[in-house]
């Protein structure tokens, strides 16, 4: 092999190793800029999927606050006690004679729910203009007193008749309301008992009645004709 032959072969193998360590070069670029690509892909995939879990977390916190504030609410409504109203065969009167000479009157609650009175009945005897004056508290105005009477249970209230004044003479209807939740108002009223037609004899003169209780014993206290 002559010389010249020699050094041409050699130039050719190093043009051969030049051009293989460059596609090398190229390869391992074009790789890494691919592995990067797919790296910033899937961070920002995975930072979407994030915000939206995040998203749809907080969506369903709310619904489930909103629910059960609804939920409340609607319990705090059902809760709600209603008014007790009056009626003919609501309520009743019988007098009491003696010492302690008084007219009781009794309401009961027809119903299975219980229901509310506030202070005392507004009673009219022969379609008066005014109501009878309460023993505590004034017609129209509210003094607090709030008596539940529970399904098919009773209520209790007094007009003490044990003088002469108080008395007075024979009666011969009452008009009934029942004072309301406001000052003023009255619920479902009025309605009028006609004695004659219940064959009752009462005999009301100057005097008050109480507020409701829930046992006779405890208006006749009020009355002041208790024992």
């Amino acid at each position: 092999m002559t010389v010249r032959r020699s050094r041409h072969r050699s130039a050719a193998y190093a043009a051969l190793a030049l051009g293989l360590a460059g596609s090398l070069a190229l390869t391992g670029c074009n790789s890494h800029s691919s592995k990067r690509s797919k790296s910033s892909k899937k961070s920002s995939s995975s930072s979407r999927s994030s915000g939206s879990s995040w998203s749809s977390s907080k969506s369903k916190k709310r619904k489930v606050i909103g629910g059960a504030a609804g939920v409340g609410a609607g319990t705090a409504a059902s809760r709600r006690v209603p008014d007790c109203y009056p009626s003919t065969y609501k309520v009743t009167f019988s007098q009491q004679s003696g010492p302690g000479s008084h007219v009781t009157v009794k309401f009961k609650n027809t119903t299975a729910r219980d229901c509310t009175l506030h202070n005392a009945p507004l009673l009219r005897f022969d379609h008066a203009k005014t109501a009878l004056p309460l023993s505590q508290g004034t017609p129209g105005h509210l003094s607090g007193t709030r008596l539940t009477v529970p399904g098919h249970g009773y209520a209790y209230a007094v007009i003490p008749t044990d003088t002469a004044a108080a008395r007075g003479t024979a009666r011969k209807s009452v008009t009934i309301d029942f004072m309301g939740r406001s000052a003023g108002s009255v619920t479902h009223g009025p309605v009028t008992v006609d004695f004659a037609e219940k064959r009752l004899h009462l005999s009301v003169g100057t005097t008050k009645v109480t507020n409701w209780t829930s046992s006779v014993h405890g208006a006749e206290l009020a009355a002041g004709v208790g024992k």
